[in-house]
């Protein structure tokens, strides 16, 4: 393609993403955005606790409560109402993942309930409130629970429901394919894909494929088109595409759409191309984000690291009566721009935990019954408050890997090394949505799909994000406690 028409086509492609934009975010074309969706969860549930108290009212005294009965049971149960919605926040209650009470999220449903029981009963047995309404509080908490969940798993989905818009997808491959699957199988997305498009069979000929694509658009009525702009045969396509967008039609980057939906990066538009912008947006977050970042990671360290020593008497009595073995253990990590660094850590295995393996690529040493415990409560990290004070780690970041796994993937897995584009963290993107963490082994599949979260989190990285990152991990952790 000639210059000029490369050119042309960039700048199409850029107007047709404004032009998407501009409908709000590309997470918002599942109809009902996730802000919305938020919005609507956080004001169904206090409706839910407000008709909980007027039903637990109408229980406890036989009468629909009047005026001055509610409104003084109001005063009180108001401030409760909002700790509660506080407390569901923090606990991922109103995560994309945990809006319906299905099997996944009941444990957690149930858990921040028993939660709001205790946080009740202190609440009214040792707050100084006007009135005394504990005899109504088992009554309320009963109710609450039954209104909540009948909210979540009935109402709820009725009211998020949106009409589902038939859309065209262009692109190829199995993340792609995903992409269909998960859009064509929940009701939650706004879009429907009635066809697939595959761009490499229109090689070579972009005006075929784009007569292909609008021949679809006007036969099914589609209101949008989410094409593949990383595939060249797309790319080519665009300029014939770009008229799309007069005539009411949306065209998304199947890649952003990926991105909002998976919260990773599909590592099939990976390339030099892509690495380079995003190594170009690091550097030039230097000055702002990366020193606001440190004097943050300063301060959390010092606080933090003077918070933790509480837990340091017990955790050696644990590990002493145990086996006996040494508290602490420093481990080689891979960090910033590949440099070696040393991290500290209390000891959760029965041997150094520095990666001595087998002929299965699997380290030989196992994990103590106290190990376990550190490791699931994340006690174990605590150590590494003084790493970040240090500047080696930063409070969010990549998780660092061992150098030995490290030099594997290296070879395996493309672009790995992008990863070490940014510091790593104590706590990462990739920590709390990626489940099947190979802890220590070589697993190049699932590192692979762990390398897409953690390039999602340098593509994406700002204060709102690490903030994000802070509630998702305590929320996970509120999680581990209600398995």
């Amino acid at each position: 393609m000639p210059r000029q028409e490369r050119l042309l086509a960039w700048m199409r492609r850029v107007l047709a993403l404004k032009q998407a934009k501009n409908h709000g975010n590309i997470s918002t074309m599942s109809g009902f955005s996730n802000s919305r969706s938020t919005a609507t969860l956080i004001v169904g549930d206090a409706l839910a606790y407000v008709f909980s108290l007027i039903l637990t009212l109408a229980i406890r005294y036989g009468e629909i409560p009047g005026r001055s009965l509610l409104g003084e049971h109001m005063r009180s149960f108001s401030i409760l109402i909002v700790i509660f919605i506080l407390v569901n926040f923090s606990a991922g209650l109103y995560d994309k993942r945990a809006a319906l009470v299905r099997n996944g999220s009941r444990n957690l449903f149930l858990t921040i309930q028993i939660i709001d029981i205790v946080i009740g009963v202190v609440f009214f047995y040792f707050a100084p409130v006007s009135i005394a309404p504990k005899a109504n509080l088992v009554i309320y908490f009963i109710v609450a629970t039954a209104m909540l969940y009948f909210w979540r798993t009935i109402m709820y989905p009725v009211v998020s429901h949106a009409r589902r818009q038939p859309a065209i997808l262009v692109g190829s491959g199995p993340e792609i394919e995903d992409l269909r699957l998960e859009v064509n199988g929940s009701s939650r997305y706004g879009l429907i894909f009635v066809e697939t498009i595959d761009p490499h069979a229109y090689s070579g000929r972009p005006a075929d494929l784009a007569k292909a694509v609008s021949s679809s658009v006007a036969d099914s009525r589609a209101q949008a088109v989410a094409a593949d702009m990383y595939d060249e045969d797309v790319e080519s396509a665009m300029p014939s595409l770009y008229p799309l967008v007069f005539s009411g039609v949306q065209v998304i980057d199947a890649e952003r759409l990926y991105e909002s939906i998976f919260d990773r990066v599909p590592l099939s538009i990976v390339s030099e191309r892509w690495l380079i912008e995003q190594s170009n947006a690091v550097l030039a977050s230097r000055v702002v984000y990366d020193g606001l970042k440190r004097l943050i990671d300063i301060a959390i360290a010092v606080f933090g690291g003077i918070v933790s020593l509480v837990f340091y008497p017990f955790v050696w009595a644990a590990i002493k009566m145990e086996d006996g073995g040494p508290l602490f253990i420093t481990q080689t990590r891979t960090g910033k721009n590949g440099r070696q660094i040393r991290i500290t850590k209390f000891r959760t295995m029965s041997g150094n935990d520095e990666g001595k393996y087998g002929s299965e690529g699997v380290t030989k040493n196992k994990v103590t019954k106290v190990g376990a415990f550190l490791r699931k409560s994340r006690i174990d990290e605590f150590p590494q408050f003084w790493n970040v004070l240090k500047g080696d780690l930063s409070m969010v970041g990549p998780r660092p890997e061992l150098p030995a796994l490290v030099s594997v993937y290296e070879k395996e897995i493309p672009y790995y090394s992008a990863r070490h584009l940014v510091k790593p963290g104590v706590i990462g993107w990739a920590l709390i949505y990626h489940q099947a963490h190979p802890h220590h082994a070589i697993d190049t599949e699932e590192t692979a799909n762990k390398l897409s979260y953690d390039l999602f989190y340098i593509k994406n990285r700002s204060f709102g994000l690490d903030l994000k990152i802070v509630f998702r991990t305590i929320q996970v952790l509120l999680r581990r406690l209600g398995k």
